[in-house]
């Protein structure tokens, strides 16, 4: 932390930027809201980042405390960066960010949205279907990835990279540009399971609930 360039301002916004304000800082945290990842995980979903800048941001968070380093059980016996219980804090202010940035008046929406980042965008929009007692726990593949959503209440109680160990209700199968086009309405869900950039399995209803409830 010596060499970075500090604000030397009291203000709690000031001292935040201290932490997150270097460029890839906030989507590393990003891309850590769902769950750990490797070293290699976090280059593929920020392809654009060199191995050395992106070596130097996890240096600088897990100094300020932001994230850890822990070490998988065998036989995986791999390292992974995670957040800690204080990082873990910045999931409300990254999604608000997400939802402010997703409104602006002057830039044009880029780049394709991987899949940690359209998972964050369900969440953000997912809406209670007002039907009581909706219980249902998903899978859903989006190309090699895999996520677990678990609804409760009519609400989304919890979304995580990887299997759940709760069996799934339902099984959701596409790709991200699939998917953002479905959750944005720019394509029905029967011409992308037709298609078969969708597939639906186990309790159909329940997946197209899903997709409605998260629709933009």
């Amino acid at each position: 932390m010596a060499t970075k360039r500090r604000y030397d301002d009291g203000c709690g916004v000031a001292l935040a930027m201290d932490v997150l304000g270097e460029r890839w800082s906030v989507l590393v945290v990003r891309d850590l809201l769902l769950g750990p990842k490797r070293f290699t995980d976090l280059q593929a979903g920020l392809p654009d980042i060199s191995p050395n800048v992106l070596s130097q941001r996890l240096r600088d968070l897990q100094t300020t405390g932001v994230l850890r380093v822990r070490t998988l059980p065998r036989p995986s016996a791999s390292r992974v960066y995670e957040l800690t219980e204080w990082g873990a804090e910045l999931e409300p202010i990254v999604m608000a960010l997400g939802l402010w940035g997703s409104r602006t008046p002057v830039m044009r929406r880029e780049g394709e949205m991987r899949a940690d980042s359209l998972m964050l965008s369900l969440r953000s929009a997912f809406t209670s279907q007002d039907e009581r007692g909706w219980t249902a726990n998903y899978e859903i593949h989006i190309g090699s990835d895999m996520f677990s959503v678990r609804i409760a209440g009519d609400r989304l109680a919890e979304m995580a990279r990887g299997q759940s160990a709760t069996p799934a209700d339902a099984i959701i199968t596409t790709d991200n540009k699939t998917l953002g086009m479905l959750v944005n309405h720019e394509e029905p869900t029967d011409a992308a399971v037709e298609s078969g950039r969708l597939t639906l399995a186990g309790d159909v209803a329940a997946a197209r609930r899903f997709l409605t409830a998260v629709g933009l």
